[in-house]
Formats: structure tokens, sequence, C-alpha cells
């Protein structure tokens, strides 16, 4: 009969215990335990300079990318990327905060385009300045996902023998001209085929001189730049003749980083994110809904 009752009174005990099992050797509560913070967390995250999110970008920095001129004090040549003006600048800075920085813990840096996609250490945590993928960059360095996808286009004056083409085959015989290193050049060499070599220019300034000079019939670009060109008189008498389909599957902008980062997965995770609540849409509608239509030169 003790027995029996002994029974009862060992189990309270074991759920006394059990209820006390967190307690310390003084008889406190043991903290809860806490789960392993996500790399993606502020705190977490490699950063070139702890506690500041540091973006290249290229210098001078052009409309529609970037806007809102140069504040006083300010070492950029137009448009200083700082104002939050402009579609990349406007990604780069919502994409900023979804990694949880205020606008005042981004540091922009320049970076030369060309420079951007070489191999090696880098003093950016991310270069945003109309950059497509592709696969021989891709090997030095990694991309994020798309921002933004683009088609290339061709800019004319609108004397120009070229200024009323339909067609890839009519522009065979003209002296077309671009920025070293970008996709635009490499689309005249590998898709137009002209008879010509084109034109090669060290910057996007050089290639628009050029054309303001008479030395070349026209000059290819990503399809916003080339309604920014003629849009606002860039340059002069000048015309939006048509883009050009994809070569070899749709040609779109990254974000780029260091090979290996471990941002990049952060930064795609913040591009998901502004895309399905449909943010991105937004600041496309906002700084490109007036550069995206233009007949196709097939």
């Amino acid at each position: 009969m003790k027995r029996l009752l002994l029974l009862p009174v060992l189990a309270l005990a074991l759920v006394a215990a059990g209820c006390g099992g967190d307690d310390d050797d003084n008889g406190e509560a043991a903290p809860p335990a806490t789960t392993a913070a996500s790399a993606c967390d502020k705190d977490s995250l490699e950063l070139v300079n702890a506690g500041q999110l540091t973006i290249g970008t290229d210098n001078p920095a052009f409309d529609p990318w970037f806007g809102g001129g140069v504040p006083e004090g300010s070492d950029w040549e137009f448009n200083d990327p700082s104002t939050g003006e402009g579609f990349e600048s406007a990604v780069a800075y919502a994409v900023a905060d979804k990694l949880g920085f205020a606008d005042s813990e981004v540091e922009w840096v320049v970076v030369p385009f060309n420079n951007s996609f070489r191999p090696g250490d880098k003093n950016f945590d991310f270069d945003i300045n109309q950059i497509s993928v592709t696969e021989e960059r891709d090997r030095a360095v990694d991309f994020s996902d798309s921002y933004y996808d683009v088609n290339q286009a061709l800019v004319a004056l609108k004397d120009s023998p070229i200024a009323n083409a339909t067609t890839l085959e009519e522009l065979k015989d003209a002296q077309l001209g671009a920025q070293v290193g970008t996709t635009s050049l490499g689309y005249i060499q590998d898709t137009i085929q002209p008879s010509s070599e084109p034109r090669v220019f060290d910057t996007s300034n050089d290639v628009v001189s050029a054309i303001n000079a008479g030395q070349i019939d026209g000059i290819v670009v990503d399809l916003p730049t080339a309604f920014f060109l003629v849009g606002a008189e860039e340059v002069k008498n000048g015309k939006v003749v048509g883009q050009f389909p994809s070569a070899g599957g749709q040609e779109h902008f990254g974000m780029l980083f260091e090979e290996g980062n471990p941002l990049r997965d952060c930064v795609n995770d913040a591009l998901a994110e502004l895309k399905d609540e449909g943010t991105l849409d937004e600041i496309q509608t906002q700084w490109l809904s007036e550069n995206t239509s233009a007949p196709v030169l097939e």
C-alpha cells in the first residue's frame, strides 16, 4: 500500500524537476537558446567597410540611370548617385533598404566601366552601371539576378544615310561606333558585322562627341540611353533609328560582385522581394517608362 502511494509522489517530483531543468546552479532561469543569425542580417554581412554599403559606378553617371545633378561640393560630373534619382540609383537604395542600410550608410565610389569586371579584389560591395551579364564576364566576377532586361539600339543623325534603316542589312556599309568593352560594341562586331571595323572609344562621352562631329554614322547603346541622348539633345539633330533583337538570349543588367562574394545571394533575395511586391516595376515606370518603345531592326 505504501508503494502505491509513492508512485504519484514520484511522478509529481519528476514533473517539478522537469519544470526546473532550465535553472542554473544559482537557481536562476537560464536564458532561452538562440538560433544562429541569418547570413543576410546586416551585422552578419561581409562588407568592404564595416557598417557601410559601398557601391561602385562610373563617373560621369548618365540619365536616365542616375539623376539629380551635382550638389555643391560633389566630385561627380553630371549626376551624383547619392541623390537617389535615376533608375539605377533608386534600385541601389531600394536594395540597400532591404539589407537594412539607411541612405546615410551608403557610400558611392568611382569605378570605370571597363575596370569593374576585371578579376581580382574590389573596393566596392557591388557595382551597378548598366553592366550586361555575359559568360566571359561571369568567369571573372559574380552577378546578381537581372534587375533590368535590355535591348541594344541605334542612334543616328537625322540626315544620316542610315536614319531610316529598318533592317540590319542596311547597316552593312555604315561606320558605327561604341564604347570599349561594352556589349554594344560586341553587338556591332558579332551580329551587325558591318564591312568597316567599328570605331571604338574609351568613354561614352567620346562616342557622343564623335557622332556630333560627323566621324561616325551611328552609335549603338542600350535603348534607354539612346532615348536620353536624343531627348536631351546630347546627340544634336539625332534620332533613335530602332532597337535590335536580342542575340543569344535576352540581354540583362546585373549588379556586379567580387568572385565568390556571399553578399550576392543576399542581394538576390532583396531583388526577389522588390519584384514580388511590385517596387521594381514602380521604379522602372518612374524612370524608364518613356524610354522603351522603338521599332525593331530585323
